[in-house]
C-alpha cells in the first residue's frame, strides 16, 4: 500500500491534470475541457496524488446541489494502480467536502470500470440508481454516500 501526498491543485497546476488525464483516459482533452466543465459550478476542487513528486493520480468534484458534493472524474495512472491511491484521493475528497459543509457525497461510474466499482463500495458509498448513457453506450452505476456517518 503507497501512501501518496494529496493536495488541492491550484488553476496554474491544472497542466499537470490535463497531462496526467491524457495519460490516463482516451480520447485526449486539454485545458479547455476542463474550464469548460468548471464554468457555472461552485465550489470546484481538483486533488492530485503524488509519490516522490511525481503525479500520479487525481480527482475532481464540484458541488451538485446545496449539501451534496459531486466526484465528476477520478484516475490513477495504470503503472501505480491496485495499491490504495484511488481510495485516497476519495477519502481526501470525502474529508474536504465534509469539512465544507456537506452532507453527501455522489459518484456515477461506467458499469465496466469493475475495479472502480469496488473501490467505490468498499469506500462505503451505496448504490443509489442506474442511468444509460447514450453517448459511451453503456450504463452508469449512482453511488452516495452520508458524510455524516464518518464522524461516528
Amino acid at each position: 500500500m503507497s501512501q501518496a501526498e494529496i493536495s488541492v491543485v491550484t488553476e496554474q497546476q491544472l497542466p499537470l491534470i490535463v497531462e496526467l488525464y491524457n495519460q490516463v483516459f482516451r480520447p485526449a482533452e486539454n485545458e479547455d475541457y476542463f474550464r469548460r466543465r468548471f464554468q457555472g459550478r461552485y465550489n470546484v476542487l481538483v486533488m492530485m496524488a503524488t509519490l516522490d513528486k511525481r503525479p500520479v493520480g487525481f480527482t475532481i468534484g464540484f458541488e451538485l446541489k446545496p449539501f451534496v458534493f459531486y466526484n465528476w472524474l477520478s484516475g490513477v495512472h495504470g503503472e501505480f494502480r491496485r495499491k490504495g491511491l484511488g481510495r485516497q484521493l476519495i477519502d481526501a475528497q470525502n474529508e474536504w467536502a465534509r469539512n465544507h459543509g456537506y452532507e453527501y457525497m455522489r459518484f456515477e461510474l461506467l458499469n465496466r470500470h469493475k475495479p472502480m466499482l469496488h473501490m467505490v463500495l468498499g469506500a462505503g458509498f451505496d448504490i443509489v440508481g442506474t442511468r444509460w448513457d447514450s453517448m459511451r453506450s453503456d450504463l452508469l452505476i449512482q453511488f452516495e454516500k452520508a458524510l455524516t456517518d464518518e464522524l461516528s
